[in-house]
């Protein structure tokens, strides 16, 4: 190796490389990982090294070395490249590895304009002190690769032009719990702020992508789901529109209601014109949505929701196809299709679905969402009315269109709209819920604007985190946890802004949070039980269980402190209904795990005493979010035990976590054989979730014959989810005979998640 290679340093001076310098930052590294070689990085490094390189380029390209080499032999090395990235996002961001003191810190950025000014001004220097002591950064260790990359891209404060960086994680996570608990008392706001700063940094709760890339900045707005409906009106078309672009600007993933609109060829103003049908107004959301991004963070991203008995739904299937033109087809949004209990009875018994226009079928578009039997009397009368312009096709043949999109899509979504009543925490007959978010976990009552200043329409938003299973030391810990996550996210509601006044009014008296869990495969490989055989449903019980009672818990003890939510009396919790008392009883043919907890207490607590919260639970992708903590995400399955993530940020390898001890444990997505065994798991969580949840179903064509998926099998599976009480379906997943250990493209939607988280 020649050594007389000269260096181009930050002032532009040249120097001859050091490569002691080098190998003793290697050789930190790797200290106490398994089965790293410093040599190996070092020699793969230094055959990219050139004459005049940037000391920036040798710093990355040496992390990158590391990084090619983590494989499932070799999984340090995701550790050996992530403590090299510190090591140079620290240098970038201060000029050293070593931070400097907290209260320094915060003034440089706040006077950048980086930081929030509260900050200081709530604040003691006396505090800060304490906090900085308090302080881990060796934490930073922690983290994986994936990680490291994934805070550089979205979460850590910088300029998004130039990428300069300008802090490390451990500052982030501080920062964070400093601004959710600066309103509480000065006697106990640094012990709160203490323990939710352990809980994020220790990777025991996880916070969602508008959190961590928002919170402690000058933008407060960190609510990670927006529902907006629309109403059959061009005022309120043209309100959901503005509403759409404030809020993709400002980082959130965007639910469209649009199954109110009339369908083509409807009369207007009696009859003086006729009406263009859905898809023109669909173009319009779609150019909302994509005006802006996120924040720099993400990319604007929104499902449009609409029912299956809609007159244009043939035409509204097919928009995502790669066929057709642009004028029939608006290929940049998602798309939820609303179906219920009679269109499923329709297509077991072989029957047809008629199709009618909203507008002229008075009552049936609103019973569809708040009162079934009402919906079946009134779509039975008007497919009978002559004098009603409708459509009749059989339902198998409308069913099998739909699955067929969705199979070929990936990204047509199924929403429940019976379930997502009946099981539901709001009262259907006062705050009807109609639709959920981009990524199918969400579900909250809203209302039709009529235009962007409407004091009386409802745009609901719902604030995110999730629990790490993996990182659980038993179910009782759940309590403390859920303690914390509930007073964070609550009063994350107070300090963050609200571009529309619909949004902050609906936000302010419904107080929605949804909670989820990451890490749900490590949890099940770590105890010995597996998706796809029934011997996870007990554990799974247990441990859903646990978690909306401790939340119910902890919101009962907010309600306590800091009054019940407004409209806690449009709750079902007020009329001492839970959700372990309105859950399909389809589950109990297979799930006999009792209940361990003491709900008949819990139940008259909250009649007592109300809730802060009118939602707790919501169980998100997290895509994003879990690979801060090394973790699987959500409750998926891995498709391999090394997956490569890709981002606009790159191409990024994740191990599962532990994969040496539990290599034999994990069952990866196509060893499951089928989508049976994990629909049972997500229809016992769907037992205490109050919201829905983000479940995928996936196929690998080579296991059915002639190497294609029967429809009978599609059909079978969206019939048992909606037996097993499932109020959501997510992605459509269809294996493409690639290395499954190397590709999963699920992008970061909406939490975050996004809505991912």
């Amino acid at each position: 190796m020649n050594t007389s290679i000269n260096v181009t340093k930050r002032d532009g001076r040249l120097e001859l490389i050091n490569l002691d310098k080098i190998h003793k930052v290697i050789n930190w590294a790797a200290e106490g990982l398994n089965k790293v070689s410093v040599s190996q990085v070092e020699m793969k490094s230094r055959i990219q090294f050139y004459n005049g390189i940037r000391t920036k380029d040798i710093h990355e390209t040496i992390i990158k070395s590391a990084a090619d080499l983590i494989s499932e032999d070799t999984p340090d090395y995701q550790y050996l490249a992530a403590r090299l990235a510190i090591f140079h996002l620290r240098k970038i961001a201060y000029g050293d590895y070593t931070p400097p003191h907290f209260y320094d810190h915060v003034v440089k950025l706040t006077d950048m304009g980086k930081y929030d000014p509260h900050i200081l001004a709530d604040y003691s220097r006396e505090e800060f002190d304490e906090l900085d002591a308090y302080l881990d950064h060796e934490r930073d260790l922690r983290f994986s690769y994936g990680a490291v990359k994934q805070l550089e891209g979205k979460y850590l404060v910088q300029n998004r032009v130039t990428r300069q960086i300008y802090e490390s994680p451990q500052f982030l996570y501080m920062l964070v719990a400093m601004c959710l608990f600066a309103k509480y008392p000065h006697g106990e706001r640094l012990d709160y702020v203490k323990r939710f700063y352990d809980a994020v940094s220790l990777f025991k709760i996880s916070l969602p992508t508008p959190i961590m890339s928002g919170v402690r900045t000058p933008t407060r707005q960190f609510s990670s789901c927006v529902l907006i409906e629309c109403d059959d009106s061009l005022d309120s078309i043209n309100a959901t529109t503005s509403s759409i672009v404030k809020y993709v600007s400002q980082r959130a993933g965007i639910g469209i209601n649009a199954g109110r609109i009339r369908g083509l060829g409807s009369e207007i103003r009696g009859g003086e014109a006729q009406h263009t049908g859905c898809i023109p107004f669909f173009k319009m959301f779609q150019a909302a949505v994509k005006s802006c991004s996120q924040g720099g963070v993400r990319g604007g991203a929104a499902t449009l929701f609409y029912p299956l008995w809609h007159i244009e739904v043939e035409s509204l299937l097919v928009l995502k196809n790669n066929r057709g033109v642009e004028d029939n087809r608006v290929r940049h949004l998602d798309y939820g299709v609303q179906i219920n209990r009679l269109l499923y009875t329709r297509l077991i018994k072989g029957g047809d679905i008629t199709l009618f226009s909203p507008n002229e079928t008075p009552g049936l578009y609103e019973a569809f969402f708040d009162d079934q039997d009402e919906f079946e009397r009134l779509y039975t009368r008007y497919e009978q009315d002559e004098t009603i312009r409708k459509r009749t096709l059989p339902a198998a043949d409308l069913f099998s269109l739909l699955m067929q999109e969705r199979a070929g899509t990936g990204r047509i979504y199924i929403q429940n709209v019976d379930h997502c009543n009946t099981h539901s925490p709001f009262d259907p007959k006062v705050a009807p819920v109609r639709q959920s978010n981009l990524c199918l976990e969400i579900a909250l009552p809203t209302k039709p604007l009529n235009d962007i200043g409407d004091q009386n329409g409802e745009i609901a938003l719902c604030t995110l985190s999730a629990f790490n299973l993996g990182e659980l030391d038993g179910l009782d810990e759940l309590e403390g946890l859920a303690d914390l996550a509930v007073r964070a996210l609550d009063a994350l509601l107070d300090y963050q802004d609200y571009p529309i006044a619909a949004a902050r009014i609906a936000t302010m008296n419904r107080r929605t949070l949804g909670v989820g869990v990451i890490n749900f495969a490590y949890y099940l490989a770590k105890n010995g039980v597996r998706y796809s055989d029934d011997s996870a449903i007990a554990l799974t019980h247990k441990t859903f269980e646990a978690i909306q009672y401790y939340l119910l818990k902890a919101s009962v003890n907010l309600a306590k402190e800091f009054g019940a939510c407004p409209l806690f009396g449009e709750t079902r919790y007020a009329q001492g209904v839970l959700p372990i008392d309105t859950y399909k009883n389809d589950l109990d043919k297979f799930c006999t795990e009792p209940l361990h907890l003491d709900w008949d207490g819990l139940r008259a607590e909250i009649v007592a005493h109300g809730l802060r919260n009118s939602t707790l639970t919501a169980l998100m992708p997290s895509e994003t979010s879990s690979q801060i903590a090394n973790a699987t995400n959500g409750i998926e399955p891995p498709r391999g035990l090394v997956s490569v993530k890709a981002s606009k940020d790159g191409i990024l390898k994740q191990v599962v976590p532990e994969l040496e001890r539990l290599r034999h444990r994990y069952e990866t997505l196509w060893q499951m054989g089928g989508n049976d065994g994990y629909l049972k798991l997500v229809g016992v969580m769907q037992k205490f979730v109050d919201q829905a949840i983000s479940a995928n179903t996936s196929y690998d064509p080579q296991r059915f014959e002639g190497g294609r998926v029967p429809m009978n099998q599609m059909l079978k599976d969206l019939l048992s989810a909606y037996k097993y009480g499932l109020k959501t379906l997510y992605y459509h997943n269809t294996r493409d005979g690639a290395d499954d250990t190397q590709f999963d493209l699920q992008d970061d939607g909406c939490v975050g998640g996004a809505c991912k988280l």
